[in-house]
């Protein structure tokens, strides 16, 4: 090897440790500064954050936001600190603004229970409210309260036609996952000493769509309403049956956050289902099981009036007058279908 090539040889090979070396002292450098930038973050007052994003009319919930770390020059006055916040009274307010996830919850995008819009703002889009009454016994015993999703039943009485034919008795669920709003004038669950208390109501009002709204009010005017609490398994349950059957469709490149957005959206849904009875004759063999008969109305036969000097008609003739002529003289005959 001449000596020429041996010098670039060598000079190539002391730029390419030059290079490492400089490489390695930016990447250490960059490493050293977020190192550095970290605990000035951390020693910044914290502020709640939202976890996911929050649509108008979110509940607020535990899970949903939480108290984040957030630099001091980037504070604003509408910021809900951990200093001067309390979580258990932000619990079970309403998001009446829009926040994307990992942003901060602002004063003015809550609305607290009590306050004038908070059931407005608690209604999804498209949504309607309405009201209906319960008791004791058909408000299962004052265990239903502000979050909770019931399902909706009929039941009614339906008369025979004659005085000797039974009357259906019958119970259906047309309705279903209907989200309660408030019970009586309260929007709140009431508790003492931690722990919840349940007392009977008088009124619910509940979530559903305008067209549902409409079948409320019909039905309560055929008979008595009555709520039947759900599970909460039974909406994750629903939900999946409807994901394999093809009714909720999910994006094909959703990411992560907005399927979860998604699937809660859709377990949140009130349902318009049909087909689910009981009879009287499911619950006691004296009972009917069908429809009982009703009597059919009779029309009234029309008798035509006599025409005048009309020879051979009857009163008692029935159906249409139809004139014979036989050469000069002319006949009416009653067309009785004999």
């Amino acid at each position: 090897m001449d000596r020429k090539k041996l010098l670039l040889m060598t000079a190539a090979l002391m730029v390419a440790i030059v290079t490492a070396l400089a490489a390695r002292s930016l990447f250490s450098g960059s490493t050293m500064a977020q190192a550095e930038a970290a605990p000035q973050l951390a020693q910044g007052p914290k502020v709640l954050v939202a976890g996911r994003e929050l649509p108008v009319g979110t509940i607020l919930t535990a899970d949903a936001v939480s108290f984040q770390p957030w630099p001091k020059e980037m504070l604003r006055d509408a910021y809900l600190l951990d200093s001067g916040s309390d979580m258990a009274k932000l619990l079970g307010t309403v998001v009446r603004l829009p926040v994307p996830a990992g942003q901060p919850v602002t004063r003015g995008a809550l609305v607290q229970p009590g306050d004038r819009g908070f059931l407005a703002a608690a209604l999804g889009p498209g949504m309607r409210a309405v009201t209906i009454a319960v008791s004791a016994r058909t408000g299962v015993g004052g265990f239903v309260f502000p979050g909770d999703h019931v399902d909706l039943m009929l039941t009614q009485t339906i008369g025979g036609g004659g005085p000797e034919s039974r009357s259906l008795s019958a119970t259906e669920t047309f309705l279903a996952n209907l989200r309660v709003l408030a019970t009586d004038q309260s929007t709140e669950t009431e508790s003492a000493g931690g722990k919840t208390v349940a007392r009977a109501v008088n009124t619910v009002t509940l979530e559903v769509t305008s067209r549902m709204a409409e079948k409320i009010e019909v039905a309560g005017s055929m008979g008595t309403l009555s709520l039947a609490l759900r599970s909460i398994a039974d909406n994750a349950e629903d939900l999946d049956r409807a994901v394999a059957s093809g009714a909720v469709k999910l994006p094909e490149n959703a990411s992560r956050e907005e399927e979860a957005r998604l699937l809660a959206r859709a377990m949140a849904m009130p349902v318009e289902r049909g087909g689910s009875f009981v009879t009287g004759a499911d619950v006691s063999r004296f009972q009917r099981r069908g429809m009982p008969p009703t009597s059919i109305p009779v029309a009234p036969v029309y008798v035509a009036p006599p025409p005048a000097g009309g020879a051979g008609f009857s009163a008692r003739s029935r159906g249409p007058i139809v004139n014979v002529t036989r050469g000069k003289q002319s006949v009416a005959v009653a067309v009785d279908g004999s």
